[in-house]
């Protein structure tokens, strides 16, 4: 290739895909709204009557966890730094086994619907209120970040109307929220989650095709260096290594997965505590397949472009915008496609914001309105939930908008969030892992407002639940010693404060 190939432009059959996405999106969540009665009590409305399966949650883990940022960001940095991002294999079976046998256990036991509920029986009141302000504003933050950024990127390249886009999503996922609550989010991901993976297959399937077989695309990145999966260099500093992968990632990941309220209320939402981890282990291999699919892409795209780099020469102005520009250039003799991959991205996005609304809701209702206003009914919390969703869902989109007045604040609201979210996951594993913590510090005395609530608010009549409620509120874990335990969290301290998670090592950081 001596100069960049023409791309194609969006056509009417491309629209009218992305169109099609968003309107079934928004059926799911009228369906809902009316299926089984309804939203009847919070409870349908943001724990989906505490009765889903394991598969569509497992989906639902997996669309949700995989965000636009993701699907434009991990084929970009494949691109440029090779197939080390593929070791993510392993720090999600970390992450996933870390979250299932440590944290599930503890959250599903205590019959929780926010994740913040433990803080209060496990410390106090003021630690409870303290994590759920953080959430809610930095959630709102980066809501807003991931509405935005995906458009801007498309907008830059495809041309697809940047504040249309940006409003059709937030306003589709306000609306399938407030009326079909979890129910509707963790469906439509399930069907979201299915078109992200047509529109990868889409691209992998014609740059075969193009680059005339996979044994060119992997010849191609053998020879640029981009199979490169094996860096063992201990350096913390270095983008891509071994160790920053599985040890950084692993500690980034938990916060989200092992006690962030987005994604601990849909497993918790499950029938039974054998569901919920089984919902876990199952979304391990969605995002096994998504991972692998962005991989492909990312090698693709060397394959295709590693002798005249459409971003050197200022075809595309980030990194971010090496797939749109694949897309267009590959598949702009099948109209339509274009717009599947379009529809892909935004299915990663619409999944997220989804959840994020949803869990603000349910974190408000209950760590804020519950305990001031107990004697309110379960209907009029449900009410309240539903004005929640359009009142969090409003404030997303006006997030988006003040992300693109502020272009600084997309690194910086990222790097917070890695921050923060680094000294919550030390909180919550401090109360399950170590027995001598308490409110004020740590010592050896147990709490006897503690047990009080322990006693109030939980029963059990087996010798097991007994000892499985004292040890969870009143700090250690059932399973693991305290040996052990000191160990784990004097690491994750110093590895989450000073190395990782603030890094650039993550897609999110490109944009």
């Amino acid at each position: 290739m001596d100069a960049p190939r023409s791309i194609g432009t969006f056509v009417v059959w491309d629209y009218v895909v992305f169109a099609a996405m968003l309107l079934i999106s928004a059926a799911i969540g009228i369906y809902y709204a009316f299926a089984g009665g309804g939203q009847q009590t919070s409870k349908d409305f943001l724990m989906g009557g505490r009765s889903m399966t394991a598969v569509p949650v497992a989906l639902s883990l997996t669309a949700s966890f995989m965000s636009a940022v993701t699907v434009l960001g991990t084929p970009s940095e494949v691109y440029r730094f090779g197939a080390i991002f593929s070791i993510f294999a392993i720090t999600y079976f970390f992450v996933v086994a870390i979250s299932a046998e440590v944290f599930l256990p503890v959250f599903y036991k205590l019959g929780i619907t926010s994740t913040y509920e433990y803080l209060e029986l496990r410390f106090n009141k003021y630690v409870r209120l303290c994590g759920t302000v953080l959430f809610i504003v930095l959630t709102i933050l980066y809501t807003g970040i991931v509405i935005y950024a995906p458009a801007l990127a498309l907008n830059q390249v495809t041309g697809f109307d940047l504040w249309g886009a940006v409003v059709a999503t937030g306003v589709v996922c306000t609306f399938y929220c407030t009326l079909g609550g979890l129910k509707a989010v963790v469906w439509t991901d399930v069907f979201q989650v299915g078109i992200m993976v047509a529109g990868f297959a889409s691209v992998i399937i014609q740059a075969v095709v193009i680059q005339g077989g996979i044994s060119t695309i992997l010849n191609d990145a053998y020879n640029g260096g981009r199979l490169n999966f094996w860096n063992f260099n201990p350096n913390p500093l270095q983008r891509h290594t071994f160790w920053t992968i599985v040890i950084g990632g692993t500690f980034t990941w938990t916060s989200i997965y092992g006690v962030n309220q987005s994604q601990v209320q849909r497993y918790i939402s499950c029938k039974s505590r054998f569901q919920a981890k089984m919902s876990l282990y199952i979304n391990l291999l969605g995002l096994w397949a998504i991972l692998t699919c962005s991989v492909l892409c990312g090698l693709a795209l060397y394959s295709r472009y590693h002798d005249c780099d459409p971003w050197t020469a200022k075809k595309v102005s980030a990194p971010d915008q090496l797939m749109p520009y694949l897309v267009l250039d590959i598949l702009q003799d099948y109209p339509g496609l274009p717009g599947l991959f379009v529809a892909c991205a935004y299915s990663g996005t619409l999944s997220t914001v989804s959840s994020s609304i949803n869990a603000l809701a349910a974190v408000t209702v209950e760590d804020l309105v519950k305990p001031h206003f107990r004697s309110l009914s379960e209907r009029s919390l449900s009410w309240i939930s539903q004005g929640l969703s359009v009142m969090f869902g409003a404030l997303c989109i006006g997030m988006a908008a003040l992300a693109s007045l502020m272009g600084a604040l997309l690194q910086a609201a990222l790097s917070i969030f890695g921050m923060i979210g680094g000294p919550l996951l030390g909180l919550f594993a401090l109360g399950i892992l170590v027995p001598f913590a308490n409110s004020i510090g740590l010592n050896h005395s147990k709490s006897s407002r503690t047990s009080g609530l322990l006693k109030k608010s939980r029963s059990g009549d087996s010798k097991f639940s007994k000892d499985w409620e004292t040890s969870c509120l009143q700090g250690g874990h059932p399973y693991l010693s305290l040996e052990i335990l000191s160990v784990v969290i004097c690491t994750m301290a110093v590895i989450c404060e000073n190395c990782f998670l603030v890094s650039p090592n993550y897609p999110e950081a490109q944009l």
